[in-house]
């Protein structure tokens, strides 16, 4: 019996030795395709160029993305002038128009810009309404054209030399938060 005892134990030795030896493949195998995975996915996310034609276009993108980035997370600045009310010019009787402006421009210092001109701003605005007709202003239409005028005569004081034309200044929208014709 010792004799049969011995080639027993020898038997669930072996066993042990051959599971671990499966193991240590089985997960040598897995590491290796994770690996593998891993880097195709890091080649193809990256873009890779592996010849490094496109280095210059990389460059160009990579410079296009960060402007796209820095525009959206600046906040767009917003002047409010105090409301005007004008004279219209006379149809069916006296009429007159009570409206508040917000100017949204480019850049915060255009607001100082705007803030330091602000007499003529305001003069210039004031006479540009005083020369409409409520029948003009009524229809959504008339108030779109007169925004953009507003804007084109405030860039135009902005910027007097028209350097940058109407349409390039530093006013971007003009828009009405009170619109009251009477």
């Amino acid at each position: 019996m010792a004799k049969d005892a011995k080639p027993t134990e020898e038997g669930a030795a072996e066993a042990p030795k051959k599971s671990k030896k499966l193991l240590i493949i089985i997960l040598s195998a897995v590491l290796v395709l994770v690996l593998a995975g891993g880097g195709a996915a890091f080649l193809l996310l990256s873009g890779g160029n592996a010849d490094g034609e496109d280095e210059e276009y990389t460059e160009e993108s990579a410079k296009a993305k960060k402007a796209k980035k820095k525009e959206p997370s600046a906040p767009p600045v917003f002047a409010n002038l105090d409301p005007f009310t004008v004279n219209l010019v006379p149809e069916t009787g006296d009429q007159y128009l009570q409206v508040v402006l917000s100017i949204e421009l480019k850049n915060p210092e255009a607001d100082l810009a705007m803030k330091s001109l602000m007499p003529r701003i305001r003069n210039n605005i004031t006479l540009l309404l005083s020369s409409k007709k409520a029948s003009e202003l009524l229809p959504k239409e008339g108030k779109e054209q007169l925004a953009e005028a507003l804007k084109n005569e405030i860039n135009t004081v902005i910027n007097p030399d028209g350097s940058k034309g109407a349409d390039e200044g530093p006013v971007v929208s003009v828009l009405f938060t009170s619109f009251i014709i009477q």
